[in-house]
């Protein structure tokens, strides 16, 4: 006699989630149905009020630790977004104007003919640092801000400054987080936790603690369905490191120079590091809370943080080699291509695999998703039918196109 199958466990989603918000519950609930999701947490503020806080699912791809409250996931590129408020609440306390040249604040930086480079192109991804040229130490970037800094200040722009835009992938973090660290004194770690996490009851974590890491939930990497082809993240992947030359040169050393180290990003190494742009480890509930806190008119001034969202890059990315669009750090929506909702003017950040926030200011909220099993791209169906629903709740009835 044949044994039966074990029945499936239901997904079952806490939290709270106000009852105009239903859409939202019952598009998360079908992510995990419908759209293989593992673990996952989304999150809304409307007003300063956190109106849905939901997660689901498990923190590890055995499926043996369920999600908790507490638990927190990588967040990836939405630490760019922070390491560009750390940037702008100095900007706000009058110790950076982003008009003027970086070396003001950190000498070191105007090395190789980037003396006149503006704040404001180091942040809006026009700087032409996403990479270093000279080889790098396996791992260095978690382990020493100082190497990284200081092979920055040694570059040579792969393109004229301010002429085009690369998005900085892993170096951004270390490029603000160093004028950060010369006008206040403090690392970018400690601004984003002491300055905007915490006054807000929030964590977002740069760098963790190993008595962190049992509810540090495990990234599972993109998996293809049978026959599928995957492009390549990086369109300079197949080719050859030993005669690549220039602008291909600098996007396959984006992504290894300096090489990953040991153990990847589960690593203790990974977590713990100060590598803002990337490695940031939180929950939706941090992230949507920020977010929301800026829409309302928090953390920065409000006319500070309505020109950080006027586009200063926009097009063809020199390294992603697709359109994207950025104001003063952060991503800015892309109506027909990568939109944040109806409101052409949001703003925020996606992560690897899609972990997202957005700051929408018209309708004083703040959103956010994420998520431990990796899509294809920033835009991916789970996200895009969060924001979806999260609109309709609104009264809006246009969708999104299609994930990338």
């Amino acid at each position: 006699m044949t044994e039966p199958e074990p029945a499936e466990v239901p997904v079952r989603v806490e939290g709270h989630c106000d009852p105009r918000f239903e859409g939202v519950r019952q598009a998360f609930l079908q992510n995990f149905t419908e759209r293989g999701d593992l673990g996952a947490a989304v999150a809304l503020c409307v007003e300063g009020e956190m109106v849905v806080d939901l997660w689901a699912g498990h923190q590890d791809a055995a499926r043996t630790v369920l999600w908790q409250r507490d638990t927190i996931s990588p967040v990836w590129s939405v630490g760019k977004a922070l390491s560009a408020l750390a940037t702008l609440r100095q900007v706000d306390a009058g110790l950076v104007d982003i008009e003027a040249p970086v070396a003001r604040y950190w000498p070191e930086f105007a090395q190789a003919g980037k003396q006149n480079v503006p704040v404001k192109v180091l942040m809006a991804h026009r700087a032409g640092l996403p990479a270093v040229e000279k080889l790098l130490e396996p791992g260095i970037h978690l382990t020493s801000w100082d190497t990284m800094v200081e092979a920055l200040a040694e570059q040579e722009p792969w393109w004229e400054p301010g002429s085009n835009h690369g998005y900085h992938t892993n170096t951004i973090g270390f490029l603000l987080g160093e004028v950060v660290r010369r006008v206040s004194g403090r690392r970018i770690r400690d601004v984003i936790t002491e300055d905007i996490a915490t006054p807000l009851g929030v964590e977002f974590l740069v760098g963790t603690k190993p008595e962190d890491d049992a509810r540090t939930a495990e990234w599972v990497n993109y998996r293809p369905a049978p026959g599928e082809v995957v492009p390549p993240r990086n369109p300079a992947a197949a080719l050859d490191p030993a005669t690549a030359t220039g602008l291909d040169l600098m996007r396959l050393n984006v992504s290894r120079n300096p090489a990953a180290a040991p153990g990847g990003v589960t690593s203790r190494a990974w977590r713990a590091a100060e590598f803002p742009s990337t490695n940031p480890h939180s929950n939706a509930r941090a992230v949507a809370r920020i977010f929301g806190a800026l829409a309302v008119g928090e953390i920065i001034s409000p006319a500070l943080r309505d020109r950080a969202r006027q586009v200063e890059s926009d097009g063809e990315d020199l390294v992603l080699k697709r359109p994207t669009r950025f104001g003063l750090g952060f991503q800015i929506a892309m109506p027909g291509i990568r939109p944040l909702g109806p409101n052409p003017r949001a703003f925020g950040h996606y992560g690897n695999g899609a972990v997202m926030g957005t700051c929408d200011p018209e309708h004083r909220l703040g959103f956010a998703y994420v998520c431990n099993q990796a899509g294809r791209s920033w835009r991916d169906p789970r996200n895009i039918a969060l924001i979806d629903a999260l609109y309709r709740s609104l009264g809006y009835e246009e969708t999104s196109p299609p994930a990338d």
